[in-house]
């Protein structure tokens, strides 16, 4: 079976909910550092010794970073919880949800899943590798509105990516 019969007999609304249970543990796991972090900013035994001892404010400063992770990660939860899958036939162009076939210049084969949240996660359905996109994204914004047969270029650190969209399900 080829690339494109595994994506097509993909059911999104299972991937979605291992998405949204990844993001949910990162959630879990980030928040939990966050808490420690704060915890040991403010404990008794963090008090500066002298003028010269910083770990109560670099603490801090962590605990300020580790917050802003844990509010968007609740942000994409949110956004991914609001997804509703659907199916997209070749006339279709690509929106949020949809799985994209795309055909580097190398022509290897890659399949994307354009998704509001969950960047770069990697996962497997039907025997096909994929990787979440998010909207945001250099590439999510030059795939969306795409069709089929469609070419897209996307500037990446390295230069410029040139992809055809091979289908749009």
């Amino acid at each position: 079976m080829d690339v494109l019969e595994a994506v097509r007999r993909i059911d999104k609304a299972t991937l979605l909910d291992k998405v949204i249970a990844h993001v949910d543990a990162e959630l879990e796991v980030a928040a939990a550092a966050q808490r420690a972090t704060a915890d040991g900013a403010t404990h008794e035994e963090s008090k500066a010794e002298n003028d010269k001892d910083t770990r109560a404010l670099e603490s801090s400063y962590l605990a300020r970073g580790q917050a802003q992770r844990v509010m968007e990660l609740s942000e994409q939860l949110a956004l991914l919880r609001r997804v509703t899958p659907r199916e997209f036939t070749s006339g279709d162009a690509s929106a949020a949800s949809a799985l994209l076939v795309l055909e580097g210049e190398d022509d290897e084969v890659e399949v994307v899943w354009l998704l509001p949240g969950a960047a770069g996660f990697e996962l497997e359905a039907c025997g096909v590798q994929l990787r979440v996109v998010t909207l945001k994204s250099p590439l999510g914004r030059a795939l969306v509105g795409c069709y089929e047969d469609d070419d897209v270029e996307v500037r990446v650190p390295k230069g410029v990516k040139r992809y055809s969209v091979a289908a749009v399900c």
